[in-house]
This record gives C-alpha cells, sequence and structure tokens, in this order.
C-alpha cells in the first residue's frame, strides 16, 4: 500500500525550526497538546523531533535559564535526545509500522530529504486494525464453507 494514503501533509503539521525559541515550542505544543513536533532545518529538510522531555531535560540542565528566558533560548542549543527516523514517500507499510513501534508519528521526506508531511501511528494502527478484522472474515467464511 502508499503510504501518501496517509500522508498528512505538511501544511496541516505543527512543525518548527531551529531558529524557534523554546517559548515559542513551549506555547505550540502545549496550545496543541503534542509531546512532540517535527523539527525542519532551514532548507526544509527534516532535521530531527523535539519531544517534551527533551525540553525538560535542557531546563534541567540549565537552570540559569527560567521561564522567562525561555524566549532567548533557541532550538538549535536543545539536544534532542531521541533519533525519530524518517521515512522516504517511496517508503512500504512494514517500514512505517517498525517504525511506529517506537514513534508517536512518522516523518516523510522527500528525496532531497525535505520534509513533506507526517503519518501519525494511530492511521498505522487503524490500517492493521482493517487488515486483521478482514483477516478473520475471511477466515470464517472459509471454516463455514468447508
Amino acid at each position: 500500500m502508499n503510504i501518501a494514503f496517509f500522508l498528512l501533509p505538511k501544511q496541516e503539521v505543527v512543525w518548527l525550526t531551529m531558529d524557534a525559541t523554546l517559548r515559542q515550542t513551549l506555547e505550540r505544543m502545549e496550545h496543541h497538546r503534542y509531546t512532540a513536533v517535527p523539527i525542519l532545518d532551514d532548507k526544509g529538510g527534516y532535521a530531527g523531533t523535539l519531544t517534551e522531555g527533551d525540553l525538560l531535560w535542557y531546563m534541567k540542565n540549565n537552570p540559569h535559564v527560567t521561564f522567562d528566558q525561555t524566549n532567548k533560548v533557541k532550538l538549535s542549543e536543545v539536544q534532542m535526545r531521541l533519533s525519530n527516523r524518517a521515512v522516504q514517500i517511496d517508503a512500504n507499510m512494514e517500514d512505517l509500522v517498525s517504525l511506529a513501534k517506537i514513534q508517536n508519528f512518522v516523518p516523510v521526506v522527500d528525496d532531497m530529504n525535505r520534509f513533506i508531511g507526517i503519518v501519525r501511528r494511530s492511521d498505522i494502527i487503524d490500517y492493521c486494525e482493517a487488515l486483521i478484522v478482514q483477516s478473520s472474515i475471511q477466515s470464517n467464511k472459509e471454516m463455514a464453507a468447508g
């Protein structure tokens, strides 16, 4: 199955750049109730995924940075602890499933590593559930016929 069918396009995704401030990031994540957001580089390429944990670790390790000062800290200063992998738009569903086990969403890039959107874990699980239900129905039909 083509993963483009599941793609939430970039214009519908909350994402940030490395130039965004810590305060902007906190406010956007709070507003949308997200625990992680894709980060893009200055060319629109996927640079990584920033999580709430990354923000908490930054604040813990930099106690001199108060909340009032978060507008002075750029995301480029915040270490992303997890390496959430992106997939190419022509990836297969098996690639998505294996990544969805450990990522809330799977970033999707084109052949030049430009970010084009995400596939949400919930959409991947829905797809797998439909396959299981379809397989179960087929098995029941075969058992009833045989």
